[in-house]
């Protein structure tokens, strides 16, 4: 590894890192004004504390952010290619076309023709072929840059991404893929998604993000999703982080749905040291329909805190949240959910739930349901539950000749199994649970990909 990628000649995101960053941008100056403005708001904006609700579970104190910096503007090298070519290695023979990112640069692009008049870019091209396009959306209605200070620096300083545009009334037949990997030579990635579909389209955007191992070398990824569905458009997304456990990882996440449109929503959170992620639906438009699907495994250290939020701003709306996880060794897993329902949001029909298996005793699990209700004719149930394997299931296994390890890996995937039915997209699926048994076999050394699950 480079000294130039692991110690940033600038050192951290200050001044002189931006001034230098904005330099080498080959950019519109209504882009770098958001930029600078993302910027300032970040200078202004404290990094958050255990004192703050939200953080509390989430201790970022050994974060060192003065030792990460932009990813330098230049081409991967051969072995960092290399390395992230098992995250791949599936995507021709389980997904239409896609796009794959490593350090922040495109090495593959997906291809036109299989796209039925869709647009699936790079974010770096988007800006130069449909400018338009992005001055309209980009962080605009989706992202709220302001959401802290994680946000504002994603805003100042994101490097690669793709846009999904889908026009008015096209289906887009064949699941895309996109991967955004980080080698062993980067130390940073922030990755921006934009998922748009116009009235009446259709589309299915499998996401992951993959790390090679770097052993204790830290790496940052500080990310942002932004779902926008107009009316009567569906979409299937699906966002599985999978970073190797050197890797913190903050993310903010948020779909808008218009009126009669379908959102099947599925996470999956298996890597990382350290996780922050927040995922917002808000049904906008009356009718509007979300289904959020959450798979999470931790082992060893790792922290994952996934804070959801269900804003039902129309009425008729619906939505089902659905979050299951498993925690081995001394690992903890904080999941903390909000159903709100506005005062014009009448006739709301909204669920939520969240399980976990804890495996260890060591390990920890918070679950923190909440609803905000402002109006009077709504149906809005939660619940949240937390415990070991139950050792009676246990017996009944190994007294039919069943060992206790596979009699465990049984009762796990049964626990996992309706969350996985609810996942429309079979490759991701497949995955997940066989990403879940590696992982619950091997403990932190597993880093399985999508695509790589799907093909063996």
């Amino acid at each position: 590894m480079s000294s130039a990628t692991t110690t940033p000649a600038a050192g951290g995101f200050t001044d002189a890192t931006f001034t230098s960053f904005l330099e080498t941008r080959d950019e519109p100056s209504w882009l770098l004004d958001r930029r600078r403005s993302a910027f300032e708001r970040f200078k202004a904006t404290p990094l958050p504390t255990l004192r703050d609700e939200e953080w509390r579970r989430t201790d970022i104190r050994a974060l060192k952010l003065d030792r990460f910096a932009p990813p330098p503007a230049r081409e991967p090298s051969e072995a960092a290619r290399k390395a992230l070519e098992p995250a791949a290695s599936g995507l021709d023979s389980h997904y239409g076309t896609g796009i794959a990112q490593v350090d922040g640069f495109p090495t593959r692009l997906a291809e036109a023709q299989r796209l039925g008049g869709a647009v699936f870019l790079d974010l770096a091209s988007a800006i130069k072929e449909h400018p338009d396009l992005l001055r309209d959306h980009l962080m605009t209605e989706a992202f709220q840059v302001d959401a802290d200070a994680f946000a504002a620096l994603h805003a100042a300083f994101w490097t690669s991404g793709v846009v999904l545009y889908v026009p008015k009334g096209v289906k887009v037949e064949v699941p895309l893929f996109h991967l955004v990997g980080l080698s062993p030579e980067g130390t940073t990635d922030l990755n921006h998604t934009l998922v748009l579909l116009d009235e009446g389209a259709e589309a299915t955007l499998v996401q992951e993000t993959a790390g090679a191992r770097r052993g204790n070398e830290p790496g940052l990824h500080v990310g942002g999703v932004e779902l926008i569905l107009r009316s009567n458009s569906r979409l299937r997304f699906v966002n599985v982080q999978n970073w190797d456990d050197a890797t913190w990882h903050f993310s903010r996440e948020r779909a808008v749905v218009g009126a009669g449109a379908a959102l099947q929503w599925t996470v999956g959170g298996l890597g990382s040291r350290l996780a922050k992620v927040n995922q917002d639906v808000a049904l906008v438009g009356e009718r509007a329909r979300a289904q959020v699907n959450g798979v999470m495994f931790t082992s060893g250290r790792q922290n994952l805190t996934y804070i959801t939020r269900q804003d039902h701003v129309a009425p008729h709306t619906t939505s089902d949240l659905l979050y299951k996880g498993g925690l081995k060794d001394k690992s903890r897993l904080v999941w903390r959910g909000m159903i709100k329902v506005e005062p014009d949001a009448q006739h709301t029909d909204a669920y939520q739930k969240n399980d976990n298996l804890v495996l260890d005793e060591d390990a920890r699990a918070d679950s923190i349901p909440g609803l905000e209700i402002e109006a009077n004719e709504v149906r809005c149930t939660h619940g949240a539950t937390a415990g070991p394997v139950d050792p009676e299931m246990v017996f009944y296994a190994q007294a039919r000749g069943v060992d206790r390890a596979s009699a465990t890996r049984l009762i796990v995937e049964g626990f996992f199994a309706n969350v996985y039915d609810r996942i429309s997209v079979e490759p991701v699926r497949d995955t997940l649970a066989d990403a879940v048994a590696q992982k619950l076999g091997h403990g932190s050394s597993s880093s399985l990909s999508l695509a790589e699950a799907a093909d063996s």
